[in-house]
């Protein structure tokens, strides 16, 4: 674990994106901003777990240091269907609190688990959902920070 004793106390923040793509089965269940299955809705549900993972990703990753996270949210935006039917969805995850390391890990592992969560929703109409890319596209913190938007 890297010692952090010694570092100030800052306001910190990430945004984390998750590309996930619906196969044409189930993007077809979209009305409006929601999937409305038999386990319940998918995208509120995926926001919740998306959440309780950011606030346990010391619990996931080791070596991560355990934060009081002040603030988590998740937006999952619909894209329009492509021309086979199918759609995707983006899930972000923004992520802040005031301390001395940064909530990348976080954000990633929020939308990581919102994305894992919309898939094991959403797979009784259909295995071809595909997590296709995760990643950071901004991490604030003062001197490092990192913006790839």
């Amino acid at each position: 674990m890297v010692n952090v004793g010694e570092k100030e106390i800052t306001a910190r923040s990430a945004h984390a994106v998750a590309h996930v793509v619906l196969p044409p089965a189930l993007a077809a269940l979209l009305q409006g901003d929601e999937i409305a299955s038999k386990k319940g809705p998918v995208f509120q549900t995926a926001i919740l777990a998306g959440v309780m993972g950011a606030k346990k990703t010391p619990e996931l990753i080791p070596l991560c240091h355990p934060l009081a996270i002040e603030n988590c949210k998740i937006e999952i935006v619909p894209k329009p269907l492509a021309a086979d039917g199918s759609a995707e969805v983006e899930i972000h995850c923004r992520v802040s609190l005031h301390g001395k390391t940064g909530v990348e890990m976080e954000a990633l592992t929020g939308a990581s688990v919102a994305a894992l969560t919309l898939y094991d929703m959403g797979k009784a109409v259909s295995h071809d959902i595909v997590i296709r890319e995760i990643r950071l596209l901004e991490k604030t913190v003062g001197k490092n920070d990192f913006k790839k938007l």
